[in-house]
């Protein structure tokens, strides 16, 4: 049975989702942070959510960094995420229940905080748009952000402040309440007991606010080994996503620098994660969306109910538009494929090679949302192996028609695969090479002969 192991520097890695979200990296964090001296979350809010297993046990994370299960690992929630500091401590309790320690944690002070005003404004505008709704989880990221953007915003460093706290939020809670009064029909908050609460809050994470910054940048020089995380996926960025269905941040690669606060010369590798097939949580054009009696399969056998929200998502087969899309808008240095095991039993297995847009063939993502909920998807269909995978530990063990799967996938996304999950344990995973380092030989195919890519 072969397990990770990296006996070579990690370097600094940026783990991403080269899908909708929801790919698994969560797992794939973890995996890798067995050899990451650091592990910065750069985006994101408690809309997100990573589940990881571990000796059969579960560990639901929103807002810490997966690398938290390795208690030598420093972990670190970096500026660029925004974070409700009610839920964060919820989560440290949870884990310290669970005898994790929670002392190697790390906050950045100029991350900005979710008030209670986000969540109601964020579920009342959702509410408000009825057909037109966005999907969005009622957490309050989407307001989050725009306060962040307006210059508006509470950070965490204020919560440490009490007297810069009550000034602020006095101000901003009656301009807030102007709005939940009059365009929203709801009833005001009270200012006094907002403030109580968070600074009830502040007291118990201050231990862990720092310059996260800082603390990354003293990393570098240490040359230690940084694994960036990110939540959501390439297709729900704000700027290269499937707008207006996207987050507020910036899932992608290049995001993981602004989130973190660091140059992008002190980048090494860029890993991608993606299912085996596609899905998508809610709404927004979805090409490869499979209804009928083969979603109700791919959704029960992939256990795909939100981790944050319990949402049923919606499942496909695997699109290799947004796959090549995903390659380079983050410029991917190789891929982790999870989830194999979901297709075991599936006769025949399609892939979307390219759209159909009005009759002509597109192979490249359009911008356009229009133009987008437009596209139909051509197919290649490849033969199912049905048989069972959650055992196989090397290619080797892999079924011909698995194997030719990935192989397939591989060639048209034209980036190899490291890794390969087969369930959610860390020890049903197959590791091709050392994902960071190492030529990639095995699945990396052009016009169906191999060859040599470095990563």
């Amino acid at each position: 049975m072969s397990t990770l192991t990296i006996d070579k520097p990690l370097a600094n890695v940026i783990v991403i989702g080269a899908q909708w979200g929801d790919e698994g990296k969560g797992k794939i964090t973890d995996l890798l942070s067995k050899s990451a001296d650091v592990v910065v979350r750069y985006q994101g809010g408690v809309n997100a959510g990573h589940t990881v297993v571990v000796k059969g046990q579960t560990f639901k994370l929103h807002l810490i960094p997966s690398g938290i299960l390795h208690p030598e690992t420093q972990c670190i929630i970096g500026s660029g995420t925004v974070i409700d500091p009610g839920v964060l401590i919820q989560e440290l309790d949870q884990l310290e229940s669970l005898n994790i320690s929670t002392r190697n944690l790390l906050i950045s002070e100029t991350a900005h905080v979710t008030m209670p005003y986000h969540r109601l404004i964020d579920r009342a505008s959702e509410e408000r748009r009825g057909i037109h709704k966005i999907g969005t989880t009622g957490r309050g990221i989407g307001p989050t952000y725009a306060d962040k953007s307006e210059r508006t915003g509470i950070r965490v460093l204020d919560l440490m402040d009490a007297v810069s706290l009550r000034q602020q939020l006095h101000r901003t809670i009656a301009s807030k309440n102007v709005i939940l009064e009059k365009l929203y029909d709801l009833p005001p908050l009270d200012p006094e007991a907002v403030i109580e609460e968070y600074l009830e809050y502040a007291d118990r994470l201050r231990p862990h606010v720092v310059d996260s910054s800082l603390k990354i940048y003293e990393a570098v020089q240490r040359r230690r080994n940084i694994l960036f995380e990110g939540a959501q996926g390439t297709l729900l960025d704000l700027d290269h996503g499937t707008y207006p269905y996207v987050t507020s941040s910036n899932p992608v690669a290049g995001g993981a620098c602004v989130g973190a606060g660091v140059g992008p010369t002190m980048i090494d590798r860029v890993i991608g994660v993606a299912k085996a097939y596609t899905t998508r949580v809610g709404e927004g054009p979805f090409p490869t969306e499979i209804h009928g009696e083969m979603g109700e399969i791919l959704c029960d056998r992939g256990a795909e109910f939100g981790t944050t929200t319990g949402r049923k998502r919606r499942c496909g087969w695997f699109d290799a538009v947004i796959g090549r899309y995903a390659v380079r808008i983050n410029g991917l240095d190789c891929l982790a494929v999870t989830k194999l095991d979901v297709l075991d039993e599936v006769e025949e297995i399609k892939v979307c090679v390219a759209y159909d847009l009005d009759g002509k063939r597109c192979e490249d993502f359009p911008s356009n949302a229009r133009h987008f909920a437009q596209c139909q998807p051509i197919y290649k269909t490849l033969p199912g192996w049905k048989r069972p995978t959650d055992q196989c530990r090397t290619l080797d063990d892999l079924p011909r028609q698995a194997l030719d799967y990935l192989k397939f996938l591989a060639e048209l996304m034209e980036v190899p695969i490291a890794i390969v999950s087969l369930g959610a344990s860390r020890d049903q995973t197959i590791i091709v090479e050392d994902p960071i380092h190492g030529p990639k030989r095995a699945l990396l195919y052009t016009n169906g002969s191999p060859i040599t890519a470095e990563v």
